[in-house]
């Protein structure tokens, strides 16, 4: 065995240290019977959005029409930067959102590096997801692929069966949109344009009418609105704040040309 310099046993202590900082603890999630992260809200508490939204478009009505011609006049999107970000945006799991809001946060959002975030996030997901239900059921409003032919950009077999208001995805953009612009107010102005492009994504892959995007903005903010109440939420915002603080100081940085290429793209309304 080879003695080591106390320099090179100082360093490999140094070392040591290092890495147990850059250790993340596992944050326990609760969960329902079938393993699903449950949200902070109980069936009681989640907010009645029937109540709030207006209902949805019926054919003959100003709103309908201008369902249906925003969906035709975005089909000419496909194949283009935003029909491909579009296509990402499909994507909703909290890793996923980490990934979308990269950008709009000013750091790279690594869900193995945040658990605190990442666990938040996974119990407002539940509860987005849980506030949509009753609207849905309500209204019964078709999606816009089947009412006008056009092609999507997710396989249409996956929506077919499920109904378009309000939109699931935005709500939840929204959701976490506003939950990352509470944890970072210095951040605001380019989280919301993120959630907003996040529900506009929805439109160009017409997977969802404008309505159900309208929609599903505000079913977001009421979810979040109520979120506010929960002492378990605002206690989980207090850690995940903390969290983010220290790694928005010393964790990795976006690509700032994908960045600036993104924002170009948000900007541009598409309808």
């Amino acid at each position: 065995m080879i003695a080591q310099s106390p320099m090179r046993r100082a360093m490999a202590v140094a070392l040591l240290v290092a890495l147990a900082g850059c250790a993340t603890t596992p944050v326990s999630t609760p969960v329902d019977a079938k393993g699903r992260p449950m949200g902070y809200l109980s069936a009681a508490q989640l907010p009645d959005t029937t109540r709030i939204l207006p209902a949805a478009p019926v054919q003959g009505s100003a709103r309908y029409e201008a369902d249906r011609q925003v969906f035709l006049a975005t089909r000419k999107l496909e194949g283009t930067p935003r029909w491909a970000m579009a296509t990402d945006d499909v994507q909703l799991n909290v890793p996923a959102m980490l990934r979308h809001f990269s950008c709009a946060m000013g750091a790279d959002l690594q869900a193995q590096s945040l658990p605190r975030l990442t666990a938040l996030l996974e119990r407002a997901d539940r509860d987005a997801d849980e506030s949509t239900r009753a609207p849905k059921r309500a209204n019964k409003r078709l999606r816009p692929f089947l009412i006008d032919e056009g092609n999507i950009c997710q396989p249409k077999e996956q929506l077919a069966k499920s109904y378009d208001y309000p939109s699931g995805h935005t709500t939840w953009g929204w959701t976490a949109g506003l939950i990352l612009a509470e944890l970072a107010p210095d951040r605001t102005s380019e989280i919301d344009l993120r959630a907003r492009a996040f529900g506009d994504s929805r439109i160009i892959c017409g997977a969802h009418n404008l309505s159900a995007v309208q929609a599903g903005a505000i079913n977001g903010a009421v979810v979040f609105q109520r979120l506010q109440g929960s002492p378990a939420y605002q206690a989980d915002l207090a850690a995940a704040r903390k969290e983010l603080d220290a790694y928005r100081v010393s964790g990795p940085k976006p690509d700032g040309g994908k960045c600036e290429a993104e924002r170009v793209l948000e900007l541009a309304a598409p309808y």
